[in-house]
């Protein structure tokens, strides 16, 4: 008799413990500008711990990396610091409106993370613009939504905690 390995990791998967849905799911607001000098926002999206310390940079839009600096909150936690791993998350500018960004509840080595209080980050700068950063505290393992307010490059954002 054969060994079926399809068998096997198909089994594996549905029956596993490990959660493969997404923890939190963001709808980034990006707000209309109209002039001649309205470029689109570099954003990075990113979760820390109690302590402060980053756990994941979740998504970075951008143009070109010399103006990742602008992003300055992002920059000195986990921008200036990055191993490699940026080009894997790493995405172009995007036009106004709602874009959806999924932070998986991994940290940045890949690892779930346990239940409990995190604070996500969304920070948006623009060229020949302002800088915007916004603020939400979560809690994995207490589903929830919660709305943010607008900041200058941020509009109103939905924030859905899932597991």
């Amino acid at each position: 008799m054969r060994f079926n390995w399809r068998f096997l990791l198909l089994s594996s998967l549905l029956f596993s413990s490990v959660s493969w849905a997404d923890a939190v799911d963001i709808e980034v607001n990006l707000p209309a500008f109209s002039g001649a000098m309205v470029y689109r926002p570099y954003v990075a999206v990113w979760v820390e711990d109690q302590q402060g310390d980053l756990v994941r940079t979740v998504s970075v839009w951008r143009k070109e990396a010399d103006w990742l600096k602008d992003m300055r909150r992002w920059w000195r936690k986990a921008g200036r610091h990055d191993q490699g791993e940026l080009e894997a998350i790493t995405g172009a500018t995007r036009r106004a409106g709602l874009h959806r960004v999924l932070w998986d509840g991994t940290d940045q080595q890949g690892q779930p993370v346990p239940n409990g209080h995190y604070t996500l980050y969304i920070e948006a700068a623009r060229e020949h613009g302002s800088r915007s950063l916004v603020r939400q505290d979560i809690e994995l393992g207490r589903p929830a939504t919660l709305t943010t307010a607008a900041a200058e490059e941020l509009g109103s954002m939905v924030i859905r905690v899932l597991r």
